[in-house]
């Protein structure tokens, strides 16, 4: 089992970018595969961003693909999303999830129902 918390959301211009982090504890971080998921007032929780065991494979929703960019350390527990050229769509509830690597064959995946694992969640504002 993983515990899962998100930081550095807050308030950014349209245009900018924000850094958010997610620190993970719990047993064996690298058996996980992560994603970000964000939700909007009155929308749908969707995908973000998603990222494998070993770094080696990443997936992105389309309106985000060339503008977020996930990574993460092993030795350090925690996955960021970079996210630059921000939008005022991109405003939302911001959360990290995690899923058993083993359950994912293709390495990532880019749906909510695959993840066991939620953190709270991290708001981000962008103003126009």
């Amino acid at each position: 089992q993983v515990q899962l918390v998100e930081s550095g959301g807050g308030l950014v211009q349209a245009g900018g970018s924000l850094r958010l982090s997610c620190a993970a504890s719990g047993r064996a971080f690298s058996s996980y595969a992560l994603g970000w998921f964000r939700q909007a007032p009155g929308k749908e929780r969707e995908f973000v961003a998603a990222i494998n065991w070993s770094s080696e494979r990443t997936a992105y929703g389309d309106s985000v693909k060339g503008r977020f960019t996930i990574s993460r350390n092993n030795a350090k527990n925690t996955v960021a999303l970079q996210m630059n050229t921000l939008k005022p769509e991109d405003a939302a509830v911001y959360y990290c999830a995690g899923a058993a690597q083993s359950r994912l064959p293709y390495g990532v995946s880019t749906t909510k129902g695959a993840y066991d694992y939620w953190g709270q969640g991290t708001q981000v504002t962008v103003s126009s």
